[in-house]
């Protein structure tokens, strides 16, 4: 069974960040190509009327000739104007919009629109990010010097939060990324060692899943959601290595040598039984030992051994 002790202390360990105090809302936006009509109407319309104008000053027409100049001016402004709402928003990005400082809603919808043309208007992508952690040098539980890297996939959720509640949301995730790499990194051994507790090593989907959890808390509150993170580098550190390669090659000649010993014994114990089974050969105890001993060192030895042909008595 694997100790869960490691598991509640990350889970208490992981950091409770601020809920966000904004969240996204679609804008009311205006089709694009009507509200295009509708500008060049104006300006042409002002055009008009100022031509008009300057005809009725030059026919002496006072006073009414210069309102007409005037309302020509403010139509044609008022159509310079409308141009200045007009929004392309494109596939994959959208688009927060403040009027005054004020987060009025966010266009998603791809295509062409219009808005209010003194608002600000922030592009923001919402299409799926990579981000890879560099390779970074950290203690694991017990203490050795590790490398670990990994990859996180991750989209703007809420774009209203990546753009109010942090000052970078991109420099956020990558920041927040590689602490909860380092976290987690610090919470388990590179080498559960036959322990009963999970391990970098030998338990990497597991892992995976944690760090996916701890980093989506951490980004959360930035509007970002966490598709999958994964660990693509992990290695002991160069000034413990070769250390770990002579233990880790010690246990599988331990390893091999138990198996060994294991399947000699039971071919001593299978030949003992076949002789005696068929009557080959009557053997006392200390015969017993001595072949025993014999069958040993054939079986478990390394090296070939070196035949001995017995032309005397059983007990010479």
């Amino acid at each position: 069974m694997v100790n869960t002790s490691g598991e509640a202390a990350l889970e208490a360990a992981v950091v409770e960040m601020p809920a966000p105090r904004t969240s996204e809302h679609p804008v009311r936006a205006a089709n694009g190509f009507v509200m295009l009509g509708v500008a060049t109407a104006l300006t042409l319309a002002g055009i008009a009327l100022l031509v008009m104008g300057i005809v009725m000053l030059a026919s002496g027409a006072g006073q009414g000739g210069m309102w007409v100049v005037i309302a020509s001016v403010l139509v044609i402004l008022l159509g310079f104007s409308t141009y200045f709402g007009l929004t392309a928003v494109a596939p994959g990005e959208a688009r927060v919009v403040q009027l005054l400082g004020r987060y009025v809603g966010t266009m998603r919808t791809p295509g062409f629109q219009w808005v209010n043309p003194i608002t600000v208007r922030r592009r923001v992508s919402t299409r799926i990010r990579n981000h890879e952690t560099g390779v970074t040098k950290v203690n694991d539980a017990d203490g050795n010097p590790i490398q670990i890297a990994t990859v996180v996939v991750w989209q703007v959720q809420d774009t209203a939060q990546a753009v109010f509640e942090v000052d970078d949301f991109v420099e956020f995730v990558a920041i927040q990324a590689e602490t909860a790499v380092r976290h987690i990194a610090g919470s388990y051994p590179y080498d559960a060692h036959g322990e009963p507790r999970l391990s970098l090593r030998d338990n990497a989907d597991e892992i995976n899943e944690r760090l996916s959890t701890e980093i989506a808390a951490r980004v959360a509150s930035a509007g970002v959601k966490v598709i999958e993170s994964r660990i693509i580098h992990l290695a002991y550190a160069p000034e413990i290595a070769h250390a770990m390669l002579r233990r880790q090659q010690a246990g599988a000649v331990v390893a091999a040598r138990q198996r060994i010993v294991e399947g000699a014994v039971g071919m001593v114990e299978m030949a003992l039984d076949r002789l005696a089974e068929h009557d080959v050969v009557e053997l006392d105890e200390e015969r017993k030992a001595a072949m025993v001993s014999n069958l040993l060192v054939v079986l478990v030895g390394d090296r070939d051994t070196q035949p001995v042909v017995n032309t005397g008595t059983l007990y010479q």
